[in-house]
């Protein structure tokens, strides 16, 4: 029964070959494509304005030259909301639960932030691994302790969104699988416990 509840977090495979890479690409498939003109649809004029508010939502804080970003920042929003929003589906998979595909997406875009930082702005980057007004002496000890702070950041992240992913997907199938069971027994029960269900489903969709 246990291992029943975590096979849904394993990847599908056919004929022994993973298909995460599909299970990855297919949101993509369900984005009109571009036509002769601007507008062609009510579905492109949502996708445009999704992109849109995406676009302006990151890049609303940062200055000219950090809208570069925008471009490769809204790909990876809209491919991951795709991803969570359908993997909340039933008889779905979730690529964002595996660590793998997480740590993946986290260390390369951190490195580039950490790398594109020491390359613009050397002294204000450094000197976020030391707080001003430090004590002389605790100076070796507090820069170790930042350095090592800002090395985990990525891991630290990535494991708590696979964690938060995973402990949503298990609830809901827990508590959806005692419903089915308290239905012929205890009907009350089983509509409290669907109640709380679907209320878990609200918060599931927020955290995708």
């Amino acid at each position: 029964m246990n291992l029943s509840f975590f096979d849904q977090f394993s990847s599908p495979c056919l004929l022994g070959i993973p298909l995460i890479l599909l299970s990855m690409l297919f949101p993509a498939l369900l984005l009109p494509s571009p036509g002769n003109r601007w507008i062609t649809n009510r579905l492109a004029t949502l996708q445009s304005w999704c992109i849109d508010l995406i676009t302006k939502q990151l890049m609303t804080p940062l200055n000219k030259s950090g809208h570069k970003w925008a471009l490769i920042l809204t790909s990876l929003m809209i491919l991951l909301l795709s991803i969570n929003l359908l993997g909340l589906l039933p008889y779905t998979f979730t690529p964002t639960t595996q660590l793998s595909m997480n740590m993946a997406l986290a260390f390369p875009l951190w490195l580039a932030t950490l790398l594109t930082g020491l390359r613009n702005q050397p002294s204000a980057s450094l000197g976020h691994l030391l707080p001003e007004g430090t004590p002389t002496p605790l100076i070796p000890a507090l820069v170790l302790i930042e350095t090592i702070s800002l090395l985990i950041r990525p891991l630290a992240l990535g494991v708590r969104l696979t964690a938060n992913l995973t402990a949503g997907h298990l609830l809901i199938q827990l508590i959806s699988t005692a419903s089915a069971a308290l239905l012929s027994i205890m009907p009350t029960i089983s509509i409290l416990t669907t109640i709380i269900l679907l209320l878990l489903t609200i918060l599931e969709v927020a955290v995708a």
